[in-house]
C-alpha cells in the first residue's frame, strides 16, 4: 500500500479498526470497556485517522480548485446538493463531526442542527468553499492533535450510542470518502478531471 511498511502496532491498529468496523456495521450499540482500545492503540488509531484526513483534504482541495467557479451551482437534479454545497458539507464535517468523533469540542463556525447546517452549505461560492475546506480541516487537525491520549480510550456518545474511536473513525472516513466519490462523479459530468488522475 503506497510502499508503506506495516509495523506490529500498525497491524494491531488495523485489527482494531476492522473489528470496530464490523461492530459498527452490525449495529452494535454499546461496547464493553474491555473491548475499547487501550491508550497506545487509541493513539495509533488517531494517527492513522489523521493521515487519512490529510489525504482526503489534499484531494478535496485539489478538486475544489479544479472546478471552474461557474460550475459550483451545478447540481445533478433538483433537491440534490450542488457542487459548492457538497464541498461545504465536507467542510462542515471537518468543523463538527471529525472533532465530535473523538469527544472533542466542535468549532463554533457552524452549529450542529439541520437549519444551521443547511444555511452553512448555501455559502457555496468557490472562494467560500476553499476558505472553509482549509479552515475546517485545520480546526479538526489542531483539535484532534491536542487531545491527550487518555481522552481517546473508552467510548464517546455519538449519534445516540456509545462508540469507540475505532468505530467513529471508520464512520467519519467512510462518509468523507463517499463524498469524495460523489464530487469525483460531479467533476466527470462537468468535464473536470481530478488532478491526481491526470
Amino acid at each position: 500500500m503506497n510502499g508503506t511498511r506495516w509495523t506490529g502496532s500498525a497491524t494491531a491498529s488495523l485489527c482494531w479498526a476492522l473489528a470496530g468496523m464490523l461492530a459498527f456495521a452490525t449495529g452494535a450499540r454499546t461496547v464493553a470497556a474491555q473491548d475499547a482500545p487501550d491508550r497506545a492503540a487509541a493513539a495509533e488509531v488517531r494517527k492513522q485517522f489523521m493521515a487519512d484526513l490529510d489525504t482526503l483534504q489534499r484531494k478535496f482541495l485539489a478538486l475544489a480548485t479544479a472546478f471552474p467557479a461557474e460550475t459550483y451551482a451545478w447540481r445533478p437534479a433538483a433537491g440534490v446538493r450542488s457542487v459548492g454545497e457538497a464541498f461545504m458539507h465536507v467542510a462542515s464535517e471537518f468543523y463538527l463531526y471529525a472533532p465530535l468523533a473523538y469527544g472533542a469540542k466542535p468549532s463554533p463556525v457552524v452549529v450542529a442542527n439541520r437549519e444551521a447546517l443547511q444555511k452553512f452549505e448555501t455559502m457555496s461560492t468557490k472562494p467560500e468553499v476553499l476558505t472553509h475546506l482549509t479552515n475546517g480541516f485545520e480546526y479538526a487537525k489542531r483539535t484532534l492533535a491536542a487531545l491527550d491520549p487518555s481522552a481517546l480510550v473508552g467510548t464517546h456518545q455519538l449519534f445516540g450510542a456509545n462508540r469507540t474511536i475505532v468505530e467513529t473513525s471508520f464512520a467519519m472516513t467512510a462518509d468523507l470518502h463517499e463524498h469524495l466519490g460523489q464530487l469525483i462523479a460531479y467533476a466527470r459530468v462537468n468535464h473536470v478531471t481530478p488532478p491526481w488522475s491526470r
